[in-house]
Order: C-alpha cells, then sequence, then structure tokens
C-alpha cells in the first residue's frame, strides 16, 4: 500500500516540475520580448511622428496661398465638401462663425477649432479621404489658408507658413481650456 501512494506522487511531482520548468522558460523568453516583428525604421518614426502641436513648433517647410489652396481644393477636395466648404456628401469645413451659442450651432473648422495649426495637422494627417498623407506640405499650407479664407478669418492674400499659421486666431480660440496653461501645472 505504502509502495502505492508513492508511485502515484512521483508523477504529480514531474508534472508539476514539468509545468514549473515551461512557465520558467517563457518568462525567460518574453524577458527578451515575443519574438515578433523587427525594430522600427528610424525613417519610418520619423514619416509617422505628423503631430502639430498648437504652437506650430514641428511645421514642415513650405508655404501656401490662399489662391494655391483654392485651386487644390478644387482638384482634391470639393467633390466631398462642395462649393467653398458648404459640405455635402461629407462634412461641412465653413460657415457658423459665430452660431455657437445659438440653440442649433454649426461646429465647423471656421467656426469651433481654436487653433489653425491643429487644421493643418488633420488636413494633412488625414486628408484627402481616399489617399491620405499623399499632399504636399505647400498644398496642404494653401488649403489650410483657403478654408480660413473662406470665413474670413485669414485675408484673401494671405500666404500660410511654419511662420504665420501659428498667428492665426481663429473665432472659438477662447472657447477652449488654454493646452499650454494645463501642460505646465
Amino acid at each position: 500500500m505504502q509502495r502505492g501512494k508513492s508511485a502515484m506522487r512521483i508523477p504529480e511531482a514531474c508534472r508539476c516540475l514539468a509545468i514549473l520548468s515551461i512557465l520558467a522558460s517563457s518568462a525567460i523568453a518574453l524577458a527578451d520580448g515575443p519574438g515578433l516583428g523587427k525594430p522600427a525604421d528610424p525613417e519610418l518614426i520619423r514619416r509617422m511622428d505628423l503631430t502639430i502641436l498648437p504652437d506650430g513648433k514641428d511645421l514642415p517647410p513650405g508655404r501656401g496661398s490662399v489662391k494655391e489652396g483654392k485651386a487644390v481644393y478644387e482638384a482634391k477636395c470639393l467633390a466631398c465638401h462642395g462649393v467653398d466648404g458648404r459640405g455635402d456628401p461629407m462634412d461641412r469645413l465653413t460657415g457658423g462663425v459665430g452660431s455657437l451659442t445659438l440653440d442649433k450651432p454649426l461646429k465647423t473648422v471656421n467656426s469651433y477649432w481654436p487653433y489653425a495649426t491643429t487644421v493643418f495637422d488633420y488636413i494633412r494627417r488625414a486628408m484627402p479621404l481616399p489617399t491620405p498623407q499623399t499632399l504636399t506640405a505647400d498644398e496642404v499650407y494653401g488649403l489650410t489658408a483657403y478654408i480660413l479664407s473662406i470665413d474670413g478669418v485669414v485675408k484673401p492674400d494671405a500666404v500660410m507658413d511654419a511662420r504665420t499659421l501659428p498667428k492665426v486666431k481663429m473665432p472659438n480660440s477662447a472657447g477652449f481650456v488654454n493646452w499650454q496653461a494645463t501642460s505646465r501645472r
């Protein structure tokens, strides 16, 4: 009888040792990573790092005028955003300035967005919808200038670049918490 009980304990102990061995080797393997993929290429990281903050610090070189932006808009944006950014079939970009206190405010780029640099960021990152990130920096500066000019946020002869774009005062800039003041806390 005594032998039978001991014989049963050895396989259980072996099973426990086997499980512990597997767990230990898995932990060692995972310490170096799962072995999937490859290190990110620094050039790929640079191309994906598109974020433009409100201060415009990382705006790329380039420039674009309202006139140049209108030509790009008509060629690449009109089909989705309609004449002068009035929408149809996609989102409306313009109009609504001063409407945010009304019962039915019209939230558009020009009426709602607090920073012109984020308009640039969004266009460069996400537009045009079927082929995002295909616009040049000059085209994005021009498009931003054109869209802002429709509601008089910038003058019709405005030229946007890394120096001028962060200086644009959006109609609803006071409607948001200042990102710089909150980041210093």
